[in-house]
Parts: structure tokens; C-alpha cells; sequence
């Protein structure tokens, strides 16, 4: 504080999904998440998909703990999916839980399916 370094301190008490501050804090934390797709969306390094008649651009969803990625399928997207996540992660020191990640497609080889799965570590 006021220019002298200290240690870090860790926290002793983890918040809890049952804790009631819980998914107002998760909306606070997810903002972060959307930035950083925003920004790559911007850096013209994410491609999302269009739906429907009028191709509303669809990247990003989430709902309550639940988050959506939808691109392109593409190596390089699933690549900046990665970086997003990771950067996530370093910024907020949460930790993404790989056991719980899926990768699903709609039109893709299931090789190509395969490839992405092994690049975001879902098996």
C-alpha cells in the first residue's frame, strides 16, 4: 500500500453457489469474459455465427453458471477460445474447471470435432 510492496495475502474463505451474493458476483465476473470476447471480436479474431433470417451475430451466451461459445468452425477460433479463456484466468485468478467443458458442433467432421475437443482439453 502507498508504494510499499507487501506479500500477497490468500483469502481463507471460498464464496459458495448456495452463498446468496453468489450470482450477482458471477454477473460482475462474467462482464470480464464478455469484454475480452468483444475485444477479440473487435480485433477481427473471433468469428461468431449468424442465426436466422437477418444473421443476428451470435458469440456468446450465458445463463446463471453456464457459459456458451459459438463460432466459426474454424482451428483458429477454437484457438482464440482458448487464449480467452486462459486470459480469463489470469486476470480474475479464477480457475476455468475443465472437467465440466464440452465441445459440441453442428456440421463439422467428427475428426475436426475430435481436434477441437483435444485443443480445449475436453475429452
Amino acid at each position: 500500500m502507498n508504494d510499499n510492496h507487501t506479500k500477497e495475502f490468500k483469502l481463507k474463505r471460498e464464496l459458495r453457489q448456495v452463498d446468496p451474493l453468489a450470482p450477482f458476483l458471477f454477473l460482475i465476473v462474467a462482464e470480464g469474459l464478455i469484454g475480452l470476447v468483444r475485444e477479440a471480436k473487435r480485433a477481427c479474431q473471433f468469428i461468431g455465427v449468424g442465426v436466422g433470417i437477418q444473421r443476428v451475430q451470435v458469440d456468446l451466451l450465458q445463463f446463471a453458471d453456464d457459459t456458451l461459445f459459438f463460432c466459426k468452425p474454424s482451428y483458429h477460433n477454437v484457438l482464440v477460445v482458448k487464449a480467452i479463456l486462459r486470459s480469463f484466468e489470469l486476470v480474475l485468478g479464477l480457475r476455468v474447471n475443465f472437467n465440466k467443458r464440452e465441445v459440441g458442433s453442428v456440421g463439422v467432421t467428427q475428426l475436426d470435432n475430435l481436434v477441437f475437443s483435444k485443443c480445449l482439453n475436453c475429452w
